[in-house]
């Protein structure tokens, strides 16, 4: 095929792209998702078609600069940045000129200038020292073993078997086992060095024989080649001045040692023009692992195992008693404050504080270790034995609470592991991951905290039963997507399209044939959004307080989306007497005590106390439409509690008078408050349902208060005062405003004004 045809084949596609971005043409709609996935597909089947998807995706980028079409910006820079990673012969003017345009759009607000800013990071690099991108990604993905680039990352795939079809699921295994049944680490090294050793020779890379002489090179040698690609490339991009010029003899040094110096001569020199095609070079899909969620604890429970080293798993029948080895788990290490005694004047000191100790004395020993008064920083007990590979290299970590970890070894990189927790499934299942984050925070602040040593990010799928014809209820339990979807137009495109593809992928008969090729698209659309999706959208996670015995403690819960609260039948006492106060007209729903302080523009606190007769209340946590705005943002904004409201409709009974006598009609009324307190005011009780999920229910409520999810521990703490002798009286601290506890959830580029 001819360039001109190629360009006008990738041309084609990419207006297909912005077709469907923009026109939302109802002929559109059933190919939804695919047009990017197919664009994808057409380069790594023919990586000499990169260089001219790059030009056509530049062009449409700067086109919508110029024009304004801001829609489109994050969605065909993501898909320029994904081409970038993969491919090899881009020139160094290509890179240059996206990377100018990605400083450009420092300049745009939120959340262009937040992508363009992690892209033009990611390109100074790559242009200076080709091939980077693409080799840290899987070696990361991959686990492979590198002392220079220790990062490690693993997708959780999470599924409720009670929410999700068994033959989803099984359709779902079968395509990641097929898909990673090839993925060796020796095919895995393979692609790397065949990789870095293209991206910097260019056409002085013989591809075909480097691969062939790569598959027949045993174990140890293949080790050998990889680790001295990965030094040179981590070498020069560690280097505050990265030359491409001092990267491309560093690796030609390597390839004439795989090749021979005549054969890589021959290569450079003599080039055959009419020589093999390009030989594609995959990008593993990552690492993931699959799991049926049936345990609360589950998600800590993989977590701990992924920290752990390999030589310390021991899989036992019991995992309850499961935890990070050589720690208390019992014992909290959470920050501690210490009172000062002294003022802090050299006079006040006592006398001979001021002498500086001999040399070789205790004093002198322990002078870099101790602290006079003030505050006292968390160290490690010393008694408390972390494992060695959590200590990483030195300079690796910063602010993590280990002595001696500051600076890093990667810019912007702190934490070695990395869990991608995706789940599949619909608001119920988002209800539970809610309730595991939350336990999860809870328990950082009570044992130890995986925090320092692990990032964790947060991903979504939504999967419904399907229903024929679709109901109300199918749309019901779909409103967090929905609301994704209209704040990320590149995550309804992608995404929240993938549903119908996943039940599709269930009716297909399995293929135990592993040895033909295939496109895995389910796959492939989970592996982009998991490495492309880096901007999370915060959803705040309110607790209940639910109250079956005035008398007694109440029980706590927490909810995501929605608080569904219904009147029970009629419920006497048994006694027999019945407290209904006179005057209180007999008809349908209960008499309802409601105490909220009012969402008001200017944030300040006006509580508003109502008694009204109501059938039934539903709290929802998202905004019922795009005319209320987004009600979640980034921590960097404005307070958080300040924009975060639930919408509470109230079923209210309302009674009229006629000749006929009297009739009751219901009226639907609206208010959004943060915090709300409602109690049933006569015999007849509650029935709460959270997040939509019938196994989370609660019967015979008579009072329930809902605020916003404050974080574990944040807000006032205890010190005690050493001067009140032996009471040890604790004395509260200032308290501070309670920060909320927010949820994320990655999408590709969080909220779009």
């Amino acid at each position: 095929m001819e360039s001109s045809d190629v360009e006008l084949d990738l041309q084609r596609s990419v207006q297909a792209v912005l077709r469907e971005l923009s026109a939302q043409a109802p002929a559109l709609q059933s190919n939804q998702g695919m047009w990017r996935w197919s664009l994808h597909k057409k380069v790594e089947r023919d990586p000499a078609k990169s260089p001219a998807l790059v030009r056509i995706l530049l062009r449409e980028l700067e086109k919508a600069e110029s024009e304004d079409l801001r829609h489109v910006i994050i969605p065909l820079l993501h898909t320029l940045m994904y081409v970038l990673t993969k491919a090899t012969g881009i020139t160094e003017e290509l890179y240059r000129r996206t990377y100018t345009f990605c400083t450009r759009l420092l300049t745009l607000p939120a959340p262009y200038c937040t992508v363009a800013l992690d892209c033009a990071i990611r390109l100074k690099t790559e242009t200076a020292v080709p091939g980077t991108l693409y080799q840290r990604l899987v070696i990361a993905e991959q686990n492979l073993t590198s002392e220079l680039y220790p990062y490690q990352e693993r997708v959780f795939l999470f599924v409720d078997p009670e929410l999700v079809s068994p033959s989803v699921c099984s359709a779902l295994l079968l395509e990641i086992e097929a898909a990673q049944v090839q993925q060796t680490p020796e095919a895995c090294m393979r692609h790397v060095v065949s990789h870095a050793l293209q991206a910097a020779l260019g056409d002085a890379c013989h591809a075909s024989a480097l691969q062939r002489k790569l598959k027949a090179s045993p174990r140890g040698a293949l080790e050998r080649y990889f680790h001295a690609v990965v030094a040179a490339v981590e070498q020069m991009a560690s280097d505050p001045s990265p030359s491409r010029e001092g990267h491309q003899e560093r690796l030609e040094e390597i390839y004439c040692s795989l090749l021979g110096p005549a054969a890589a001569a021959r290569g450079r020199y003599c080039g055959d023009p009419l020589q093999d095609p390009q030989p594609s070079i995959p990008l593993p899909s990552p690492h993931i692992t699959f799991h049926l969620w049936t345990d609360e604890e589950q998600l800590w429970k993989e977590l701990v195992l992924f920290l752990r080293p390999r030589s310390q798993v021991r899989l036992s029948a019991d995992l309850e008693a499961l935890d990070l080895q050589g720690l208390w788990p019992d014992r909290e290490l959470a920050r501690a404050s210490m009172l000062s005694t002294d003022s802090g004047i050299e006079r006040d000191l006592p006398s001979g504080a001021d002498e500086p100790p001999g040399p070789g004395s205790p004093e002198t020993e322990r002078a870099g270790l101790q602290r006079k008064g003030g505050i006292r920083k968390r160290v490690w007990p010393p008694d408390v034995a972390m494992p060695a590979c959590w200590a990483g290299p030195q300079g690796l970590h910063r602010r993590t609470g280990v002595p001696g970890g500051v600076g890093e070894l990667v810019p912007g990189v702190s934490r070695l592991h990395t869990a991608r927790v995706l789940v599949l499934g619909d608001d119920r299942m988002l209800g539970r991951l809610a309730q595991a984050y939350h336990s999860l925070r809870k328990r950082e602040t009570q044992k130890f905290c995986l925090t320092p040593r692990l990032s964790l990010q947060l991903y979504y799928i939504p999967v419904l039963a399907p229903e024929k014809p679709a109901s109300c209820r199918h749309s019901e339990l779909r409103e967090l997507a929905t609301f994704l979807g209209r704040a990320d137009p590149w995550y309804e495109s992608t995404v929240n399209t993938l549903c119908p593809a996943i039940h599709k992928l269930a009716e297909m008969p399995p293929s135990l044939d592993t040895s033909r090729t295939v496109d895995p698209f389910i796959l492939d659309v989970i592996t982009y959004y998991v490495r492309m999706g880096t901007q999370p959208i915060y959803f705040q996670i309110y607790t209940v307080k639910i109250f079956r015995d005035l008398s007694q403690d109440p029980a706590e819960d927490i909810f995501l989306t929605e608080l569904n609260v219904k009147i029970q039948d009629s419920k006497l006492p048994k006694d027999g007497f019945s407290p209904r106060r006179r005057g209180v007209a007999e008809g349908p729903g209960a008499e309802l005590s409601i105490c909220y302080q009012k969402a008001l523009l200017s944030h300040r606190a006006q509580e508003v106390t109502s008694s009204v007769r109501a059938t039934g209340l539903v709290l929802k946590a998202l905004p019922a439409s795009d005319t209320e705005g987004p009600t979640h943002t980034p921590p960097s904004a404005a307070p958080i509690t300040d924009h975060t409201c639930l919408n509470v409709s109230v079923t209210e009974v309302v009674k009229s008078s006629n000749l006929a006598g009297r009739s009751f009609s219901t009226v639907t009324n609206t208010f959004r408050t943060a915090t709300i307190q409602i109690q049933s005011q006569d015999q007849r009780l509650l029935t709460l349902l959270l997040d939509k999920d019938g196994r989370r229910m609660f019967r015979d409520v008579v009072r329930f208060e809902v605020a916003p999810c404050p974080e574990p521990c944040s807000g006032a703490r205890k010190t005690k005062a050493p001067w009140l002798g032996s009471h040890q009286l604790e004395v509260e601290g200032t308290k501070a405003k309670p920060k909320p506890l927010l949820m994320p959830i990655n999408t590709f580029s969080g909220i779009v004004q």
